[in-house]
């Protein structure tokens, strides 16, 4: 059976404040947090070597931590130019290689924007990249990998729920990566209760069948926005402004025997407020193995 897991984007300030510099120091700080999850950031490029990504492989495998990669920001499967459309292709294949080079299993993908083009016209372009992208992988040898087009924050950005759905419709390897904090941002504020958590999981369940449904990514921190732009900015648990709140989706989590991936992208306090969750999701009466 999986494992529900949580863990931060990358490096919280107490890692630095406890006096950690490095990332194969990670391990032991995320044991030290009570997490078992990690997402190693390449959103300005994949710049690992293989001898430091073997290192980690070791390391996280020895403390039982899953780790993830997010692919670079710049990456827009959706371009009018079929030369960023090719060089998207190139960069998801990069990230995949760091993440099977790490021992890892799941790389987080911005999808790109819409641009001069119509939502329709975008993702269609994004489909037939997210196609080119899943043949490079089976070519390389990497088809363990999987893909995670991630629920996008700002309203003029190619992924919404459905959009990112569709994409997922491509190949039963490819996951969708929920941010709840992005989709609380371009609905402004509509995840309150547990209700709207539940009817999210239903859309999934409906468009990609629960097995997927079961073990989706997620990303998890409350972001301040704007109407009508949508996302601004993330924050902390700290804040009592904006949403949305973890407690409600917990118990859909556990109402529904999910084992997800969850990551915190809190600004800072991403592990202590990982951590926050874990102890919620225990709470709500779920069980880790």
């Amino acid at each position: 059976m999986s494992n529900i897991r949580f863990g931060p984007a990358g490096s919280s300030d107490s890692f630095f404040a406890m006096g950690y510099k490095h990332t194969p120091q990670m391990p032991e700080y995320l044991e030290r947090m009570g997490l078992n999850a990690y997402e190693y950031q390449c959103g300005r490029g994949v710049k690992i070597s293989q001898e430091k990504a073997a290192q980690l492989k070791g390391l996280f495998s020895e403390k039982g931590i899953a780790l993830s990669v997010h692919a670079p920001y710049y990456i827009s499967m959706s371009s009018m130019e079929e030369e960023k459309r090719i060089g998207s292709v190139n960069y998801v294949l990069q990230s995949a290689r760091a993440a099977a080079a790490m021992g890892g299993s799941r790389v987080i993908i911005h999808t790109g924007s819409c641009g001069k083009i119509s939502r329709t016209e975008a993702l269609e372009l994004a489909l037939d990249t997210t196609k080119k992208c899943i043949k490079a992988l089976d070519a390389e040898g990497l088809s363990h990998i999987r893909m995670c087009p991630e629920v996008m924050g700002k309203l003029n950005q190619l992924g919404t729920l459905e959009e990112v759905l569709e994409i997922c419709k491509l190949d039963e390897r490819i996951l969708p990566c929920v941010d709840f904090g992005h989709l609380n941002a371009r609905t402004y504020g509509g995840l309150k209760g547990p209700e709207d958590f539940d009817a999210v999981f239903q859309k999934i369940e409906k468009e990609i069948g629960v097995s997927r449904m079961k073990e989706i990514h997620i990303h998890f921190s409350k972001i301040q926005y704007t109407i009508p732009g949508g996302e601004k900015l993330h924050l902390t648990f700290e804040d009592t402004q904006f949403g949305p709140s973890f407690e409600p989706l917990a118990e859909i989590l556990v109402k529904k025997g999910c084992v997800p991936t969850i990551i915190c992208e809190s600004a800072g306090t991403q592990a202590e407020d990982a951590a926050a969750m874990k102890q919620m999701y225990l709470n709500a009466g779920g069980t880790l193995i």
